[in-house]
């Protein structure tokens, strides 16, 4: 029986949302699992990914194959990297602690970069909401001022002629 790592599709029309799954690779595309592994979702900027990654991690060990953009995610949230460090550690050329330093240290320079971007794009919102708003500002004045009443000028003009003869 083998099991791939692979992506199941919910969520309306337009707007997916995905499950990372184990599952048999002969079962339908959203079909019978045999273990739920995460949510995936590429709606949001950045796309939010929620994975267990020790429950892949084991997966992957039992000899899963994951799928291409299964692979693409999970290498995206470090499971290809602890796994990787895990073997490392059977083979002994590590020892726990130094894989789950090397771990910890990548998932925060990971989270940092993740950060970065999320605020570059917040700096970018709220940049386009300061000018959207001066833009609608200078429109309104705009239209106040062509909604006042116009004074004339020549009822003034006479009413000073008459009163100096």
């Amino acid at each position: 029986m083998p099991v791939k790592i692979r992506l199941q599709r919910h969520g309306k029309k337009g707007k997916p949302y995905y499950w990372i799954v184990a599952a048999d690779a002969r079962a339908k595309r959203d079909g019978k699992y045999l273990e739920k592994l995460g949510a995936y979702n590429p709606n949001t900027n950045p796309a939010t990914i929620d994975l267990n990654v020790d429950g892949a991690v084991t997966w992957l060990e039992n000899g899963a194959q994951p799928t291409d953009t299964a692979k693409a995610i999970l290498s995206y949230k470090g499971v290809l990297l602890k796994k990787h460090l895990k073997g490392g550690v059977t083979k002994g050329a590590l020892t726990e602690e130094q894989a789950e330093a090397k771990f910890t240290a990548w998932l925060e320079e990971k989270e940092g970069k993740v950060g970065a971007k999320t605020d570059g794009l917040a700096k970018v919102e709220a940049e386009a909401k300061a000018k959207a708003f001066e833009a609608e500002k200078a429109a309104n004045e705009a239209r106040i001022a062509a909604a006042a009443p116009v004074v004339e000028e020549a009822p003034a003009e006479e009413a000073s002629n008459e009163e100096e003869e």
